[in-house]
């Protein structure tokens, strides 16, 4: 097993991407830490993974929140091996119709969350001295502007460099700090993301969501099975030689 008695601490891990990073890193021998802000959800979530699962509490908008649930999973497990920055959020509007409120909400979960995970994480990390791995979801929307989601993309481009610069801080403590950029991934966080684009291009429910499939070079959307074996290696001593790298997972879509 590749991350065998290794401690994985996953943000946003109650559903979607992060739960399938749980489940994956699991079964390759891991204990993993659920921290989502829905705890219940979480508690569900670790309940169905196995008692190799545990669910915790955690706003990554909230400093406070994030230096204890640190502290408390360091004190618990001996250290952190495995941080996976994933918990994030989707708003949209034209340029000329964004707020300051979906702003700074955008930003403090999609950045600011990552940014301060990382901060805490790391110094656990450099003061148990064995080195660790940082994975942070990026996107498509990072790589390229979308009319529609300034935001979004914006904080998904500001993480993508935030990596390349964490990884060059870190690497001299023997932590590789990587990133993954999903394409568009099937779930339910996709009503939303359809009802947006209903509402600001005058679609049909469902409309949009069949239009992006389409356009997908490989024909469908992603789901989280289609991306767990890129975090599985990257979380492993297989992608030692690896840092500041953000890796498409995307069906085609964007080629780099």
């Amino acid at each position: 097993m590749r991350l065998k008695d290794k401690v994985a601490l996953i943000t946003g891990g109650a559903r979607g991407i992060g739960l399938g990073f749980a489940e994956a890193f699991v079964k390759e021998g891991a204990k993993v830490v659920i921290a989502d802000i829905n705890i219940t959800r979480a508690q569900e979530a670790a309940t169905q993974i196995g008692p190799q699962a545990k669910a915790i509490a955690l706003d990554v908008t909230d400093l406070s929140q994030i230096d204890a649930v640190v502290k408390s999973v360091d004190g618990e497990y001996g250290g952190i091996d495995i941080l996976v920055n994933n918990a994030a959020i989707f708003d949209m509007a034209p340029i000329n119709e964004i707020t300051e409120e979906s702003y700074l909400k955008v930003f403090d979960i999609n950045l600011k969350g990552p940014l301060f995970m990382m901060k805490a994480v790391s110094n656990v990390m450099i003061s148990r001295g064995r080195g660790g791995k940082i994975i942070n979801m990026a996107s498509q929307a990072g790589r390229r502007g979308e009319a529609l989601v300034t935001l979004y993309c914006a904080s998904k481009a500001a993480v993508i460099s935030a990596t390349q610069s964490a990884a060059l801080a870190l690497v001299k403590h023997g932590i590789n700090v990587n990133a993954i950029a999903p394409g568009v991934v099937d779930g339910e966080h996709w009503d939303v993301v359809d009802a947006q684009f209903a509402k600001w291009e005058g679609l049909k429910p469902g409309e949009k969501k069949a239009a992006v499939a389409k356009s997908v070079p490989i024909g469908r959307f992603a789901t989280p099975d289609d991306i767990k074996g890129l975090a599985v290696f990257l979380a492993s001593s297989d992608s030692d030689y690896i840092l500041a790298q953000t890796y498409n997972v995307d069906g085609g879509n964007w080629m780099s």
